[in-house]
This record gives C-alpha cells, structure tokens and sequence, in this order.
C-alpha cells in the first residue's frame, strides 16, 4: 500500500501514509496580496486536519500565517530555520507563548524528524525563499522526503540543482512545481520540461504536478491564459518524451492519488 496524495492547490498537498497526515504549504484563502485563486474551491475543512505541516520556504503563498491559524493546536509545524525571526506573525502561533499555538521547529537541509511511523528527511532546494523585505537566503528553501509505507518527495519550490538525485534519494512519488506568475520562471523553479527533467533525474514511480492552475495576478484574467491553465498537461506531455517510465497522476483540485511503490 502506498501513500494517498490529495492536491488542493498550488503547492497545498496532503500526504497519507501509515495512518499519518501530512499537509504541505497550506494555503486555503480566496485572495491575497496581488493573487486571487481563479480555480477549483477552496479546500475543505478536512484539508486542514493534519498531525503535521511541512512549509518548503518563506514566500507568502507557501507560509501563509491566516491558513496555518486553521490547524488544530499543538498540530507540529515545520519550518526553515530562521523563519520565526523572519516572519514575526509566527509568534502569535507558538505553543510556547499561547497554549493553543502549533508546535514550531525549525530545520535545515539535512535533519530528519519522526512523526509517529513516518520518517521526514528535510533536502535542499534551489530557489531564494526569503520573506521579502528580509535579506536574501536568510532561510533556506527546502524539499521533503516523508518516508512510511512509501516514499514520497515534496519538492516545494526549486530549480534543477547538482545532485538533486543524490540529495532526494529513491522515492516512489514526486510532487513536482510546474508552473508560476509569468512566461519566465527562470532557473529557480521548474516548468513543465525542466520538471519532467527532474522526473528523469530522480526516476519515481509516479509523478503528481502541482503549483500551477490555481492562482493569478488580479487583473492577468485575459494576458497569456494558456500559462495559467496548461503546464500540467504540458508536464504529462514532456514526462513522456523525457521520463517515460513515471506515471503522472493529473489531479484536479481536491482529487486524490494513491501512490505506486517501486518493487
């Protein structure tokens, strides 16, 4: 039995895998700063039910400090290092100041924490995660490895990186970033051919593309539509030219996967 992947949006993932919940990059508004979401319902309830939350880095759709206020208290709450001095929202939510807060832990590359039978391994990413106006890479951007009854990969947001595939390791499921703002993503995120080369490089079973197809500048409705709506579809089609052997499971928001386990 492999893990169970939910897509919500975006970046915003749940991981079930040997009776745990895990949620990355919760982000459940209908508008903020200059985005709207344009697609699919918001998540439901249920999408913020989770024994822990994995955040990739700083940038406001991805540490979103009004969606984390959902999580039930004491749900774990891990974060890059340095992110509690970025982002002092955060402070509002500590266990240790209010005793309905989240358990907040930062980490870096490298680390690796249990929650209860699953296994996080905290991996680098390539991408500058600050939280703006902060200095840059004051915190890392990181990826996730969730190893239970299978072996699932959050990439968060990040470029093609020298020894991705070392860094990673064997996984059986990519949860990929694939898409962006704008025609020019530049070398620190994926499109959809250089995440189809990261699926070559790191040879998964199956491949879930996300951050795509959900939010949109206020006032883009009518420029370049076809970079909002395609790069999943342009992900399958790369992914079979470049990594044909990863099933891609193409999810609509608030559909669900179940993982394929390499044997």
């Amino acid at each position: 039995m492999g893990a169970v992947i939910t897509w919500w949006g975006h970046a915003t993932c749940t991981v079930e895998d040997s009776g745990v919940r895990l949620l990355t990059d919760p982000l459940f508004v209908r508008r903020f700063a200059h985005l709207r979401r344009r697609k699919g319902a918001l998540p439901t309830a249920r999408a913020a039910v989770a024994d822990a939350v994995l955040i990739s880095h700083l940038h406001a759709d991805h540490l979103h400090v009004g969606s984390l206020a959902r999580l039930a208290p004491g749900t774990l709450l891990v974060l890059p290092r340095g992110a509690i001095r970025s982002v002092p929202a955060l402070r509002r939510l500590d266990a240790r100041r209010h005793p309905r807060g989240l358990r907040l832990r930062e980490v870096v590359p490298g680390d690796e924490l249990s929650v209860g039978p699953v296994r996080v391994r905290v991996v680098p990413a390539r991408h500058d995660g600050r939280r703006l106006p902060v200095g840059p890479r004051r915190s890392p951007a990181l990826g996730y490895v969730i190893s239970g009854e299978s072996r699932t990969y959050f990439a968060g947001d990040t470029g093609l990186f020298e020894g991705m595939a070392e860094a990673v390791g064997t996984v059986d499921t990519a949860l990929l970033p694939v898409g962006g703002w704008g025609p020019n993503l530049g070398p620190e995120h994926l499109d959809p051919r250089r995440a189809a080369r990261a699926a070559s490089l790191l040879a998964p079973s199956s491949a879930v593309p996300v951050h795509y197809g959900t939010y949109w500048p206020v006032g883009f409705d009518g420029v370049r539509p076809h970079e909002f709506h395609t790069p999943g579809s342009e992900f399958v089609a790369q992914a079979e030219q470049l990594a044909p052997g990863v099933t891609v499971h193409l999810l609509r928001h608030g559909e669900s996967a179940r993982a394929e386990v390499a044997r």
